[in-house]
């Protein structure tokens, strides 16, 4: 019998366990430094690897490069994101996009319709200036 798996109807599947309130959030203390005396209007982009830090009060307002393990992305601070992980905000995987064979065949008709539109679109303005 697997505890807290969900496995079985019995058992719940278990919570993950959240940061004790005695700790307090983890900030990166070398985030912290590279805030201290900055404005957030002056400031450039802070680039950090630590996706992991949680947003805080004093961070809105800076732009972060939040590395995903390729390039660090940009990501300006908002109050809505306090108390977040900058991690959250710079995607690690990229989406292509569904389909395959019908997808493509469904995307060559619209770029065509657009094309046929404009070109309607061009030939009506001409002639409306003439007038």
């Amino acid at each position: 019998m697997v505890l807290g798996h969900g496995f079985n109807s019995r058992f719940p599947p278990l919570k993950p366990m959240t940061r004790s309130l005695k700790k307090g959030p983890f900030i990166d203390s070398r985030l912290l430094e590279k805030l201290e005396g900055k404005s957030a209007s002056t400031a450039e982009m802070i680039k950090t690897w630590a996706r992991s830090s949680q947003i805080s009060p004093e961070m809105v307002g800076f732009l972060f490069g939040v590395y995903n393990g390729k390039t660090h992305l940009e990501v300006r601070v908002t109050e809505d994101m306090v108390g977040h992980r900058l991690g959250e905000f710079s995607p690690t995987k990229k989406f292509v996009r569904h389909g395959g064979k019908m997808q493509k065949e469904l995307e060559q008709k619209k770029k065509e319709a657009e094309i046929t539109a404009a070109k309607a679109a061009k030939s009506e303005t001409p002639a409306a200036k003439k007038k």
